[in-house]
């Protein structure tokens, strides 16, 4: 959430940036309703500083056995007005809190600006796998090996949903055990394992509600989402809450089962895992101070990027362009795994900064050591990384011509020493 305050001295910058994100809000309203708001506050505090001392002109006049009925009755005309007004101030306050929470974060400056046609290709790694033979999609050799049924998670569930079987269950469990130790024993995260289930405010505190309402999962008898990602109640661990400088910076990593609606039509990416309602993910989230926050996107994108070189998967980082940065982001990185029998790159990460959007609108605070100032934190998060299309990519850079899976090195001893899936028939 942006500062009021900030919005007014800046608001040429706020309007350029929602410009640049191809959104369209009236900030002159807004900051029209904040003016017509002071005005009125303005107001309300002559009249009840009135009122405080006919209070006491009141108090003197009873002391002298003399009849206050007059001034009574004119504070009565003031306390009236005073009510009117508070109501006229609660109205616009409602009005400014529903535009303000559907104004984006400002993009940093090194974020291009434009449309998704405009992110740019910062780094890649690894080379895409060659075969002597034409390579299945995941779809064909799930199938074939017998680790994975659409068609039973469908009968169960309805369509985009999976159902891991043997050793396709097991590929996932070790997938994400390999990542929690990766981050935990290396890279110095501590390990959560929050609900899967959470409430409003959680979900407006990192900006998901009420932009993206219609894409959650809503329990409407409580009023509880299921969440999206652990980012939600991950970072929402210190809500409300004003954190000493010396904790500072503060790493969390988890895993939890996300879910998303995921509507509308897709095409051949309805089939398969590409999108689904439900997937796994190892998630990471950082409370850090603002001036280091842009240096811990860059350690937070090189923990993910370890994942996957670890793995020996070829992939590619792309800085977001300002029309495909997420709302409450900053600047994003997004790592895109490159995956053979679909020959398509899938995007299994996205590194994000928030700087204090997030933290304003969670009220998540710090106290500087050396002067006792209050301020607000820089949330960062990002995948540490996101299945299914991590099991996309590896089913299909590393399959054989007789359609087995080689088991990446680093997976190896998470699967008791199994190297290659083999279909059991």
């Amino acid at each position: 959430m942006l500062d009021i305050k900030f919005i007014r001295d800046n608001k040429d910058l706020v309007k350029e940036s929602i410009k640049n994100r191809r959104l369209t809000i009236d900030i002159d309203e807004l900051l029209r309703l904040d003016d017509e708001r002071r005005k009125l506050l303005v107001e309300v505090e002559g009249l009840k500083n009135q009122r405080n001392k006919a209070n006491d002109e009141i108090t003197g006049l009873m002391k002298a056995k003399k009849n206050p009925k007059e001034i009574i009755d004119k504070m009565k005309v003031v306390s009236q007005k005073i009510s009117d007004f508070d109501t006229k101030v609660d109205e616009i306050e409602q009005k400014l809190t529903k535009i303000t929470y559907i104004i984006p974060n400002i993009p940093d400056k090194s974020v291009p600006i434009g449309g998704p046609e405009e992110k740019k290709i910062v780094k890649s790694w690894g080379k895409n796998p060659t075969f002597d033979f034409n390579p299945r999609t995941h779809i064909e050799l799930a199938e074939l090996l017998g680790i994975i049924s659409f068609g039973t998670a469908s009968k169960i569930s309805g369509s985009n949903f999976i159902l891991f079987l043997g050793l396709g269950a097991r590929l996932e469990r070790a997938l994400i055990n390999f990542m929690l130790d990766l981050h935990t024993k290396k890279h110095g995260y501590k390990e959560v394992f929050p609900p899967f289930l959470v409430n409003r405010r959680s979900m407006t505190g990192t900006g998901q509600l009420p932009k993206l309402e219609e894409d959650m999962y809503r329990l409407k008898d409580d009023d509880l989402f299921l969440i999206p990602t652990a980012e939600v109640p991950v970072t929402n661990i210190h809500a409300n809450e004003i954190l000493d400088e010396e904790k500072l910076p503060i790493y969390y990593t988890a895993y939890t089962a996300c879910f998303r609606r995921e509507a509308g039509s897709y095409g051949k990416d309805t089939r398969g895992m590409i999108r689904v309602h439900q997937f796994d993910k190892v998630e990471l989230v950082k409370f850090v101070k603002p001036e280091s926050s842009f240096n811990e996107l860059e350690k937070l994108l090189a923990d993910a990027e370890e994942v996957l070189q670890l793995l020996e998967l070829p992939y590619r980082v792309v800085l977001l362009s300002t029309g495909d940065i997420s709302f409450a982001a900053a600047k994003c990185y997004d790592i895109e795994l490159y995956s053979a029998g679909t020959d398509a790159y899938l995007e299994v990460s996205s590194c994000s900064n928030f700087t204090d959007f997030q933290a304003r609108r969670a009220g998540i605070r710090y106290r500087q050591k050396a002067t006792k100032k209050i301020s607000y934190v820089h949330t960062l998060n990002g995948s540490g990384v996101a299945l299914a299309r991590l099991v996309v990519a590896i089913l299909e850079n590393y399959q054989n011509k007789d359609g087995s899976v080689n088991i990446p090195k680093a997976l190896t001893p998470y699967m008791d020493g199994l190297k290659v899936i083999m279909s059991s028939e």
